[in-house]
């Protein structure tokens, strides 16, 4: 039950971070205000469910791309984690940069239905967080019974973040009024500095798997 727990200490915070559903929660609200309140609880139903399906999605079958295409793990963990501290660093220090870019395409979104496109991908759980839940899924470990116990931490991370990203956007107006843009820049900011975090501890254990000469696909 540890490797469990510890799956999820780690997936968790990833996915959080990278997700932002705070963030998102201002942009749902600007794109979905003019609806009435029955049809916003709708949409935010549907897309923590849209969500839900696309991390585990993306951390199950993230081993199984990379073995398709004769990517190794510590491939993975080297670009994945550069990547996404990068991303991190960037955030921390721009947090508005990704915000605006994600409220450009949401001022492009079209049609009735906009649970799919764009409010899941790419507003929510856009590319970054599908590298992000590859790199997790990946990273498994061997032996049937821990590899089941680590992706059911995961898995219990995805439920968890899904179920978070439906109370803020659900509660999207009340969370717009108690932030406001100096409360939305410091959760960035936080959000920013623990992605950069994951990103450099992704990147070093790439690193050790590398110089120890376990770069088989």
């Amino acid at each position: 039950m540890q490797s469990a727990v510890n799956a999820f200490l780690l997936g968790f915070p990833a996915l959080f971070s990278i997700v932002n559903p705070i963030s998102g929660a201002l942009i749902f609200q600007q794109m979905t205000g003019h609806l009435p309140q029955p049809e916003q609880a709708r949409l935010a139903r549907q897309v923590a469910v849209n969500c839900l399906i696309v991390m585990i999605a993306a951390l199950w079958a993230g081993s199984y791309v990379l073995a398709f295409f004769g990517i190794s793990l510590a491939a993975l963990r080297v670009a994945g984690g550069s990547v996404v501290a990068l991303t991190g660093w960037t955030l921390m220090n721009a947090p508005d940069k990704r915000e605006e870019h994600k409220q450009e395409q949401a001022s492009h979104a079209g049609g009735e239905d906009i649970a799919l496109f764009p409010l899941t991908v790419p507003i929510t759980t856009g590319p970054g967080s599908v590298a992000v839940a590859i790199a997790l899924g990946a990273g498994h470990p061997w032996g049937l019974s821990h590899l089941l116990l680590y992706e059911l931490g995961l898995t219990t991370a995805a439920v968890a973040l899904s179920g978070i990203i439906w109370l803020f956007y659900r509660s999207a107006e009340r969370v717009t009024g108690m932030m406001g843009p100096n409360g939305r820049r410091t959760v960035t900011r936080v959000a920013a500095f623990l992605l950069l975090c994951i990103g450099v501890q992704i990147l070093i254990s790439g690193v050790q798997a590398v110089i120890s000469g376990d770069i088989a696909p």
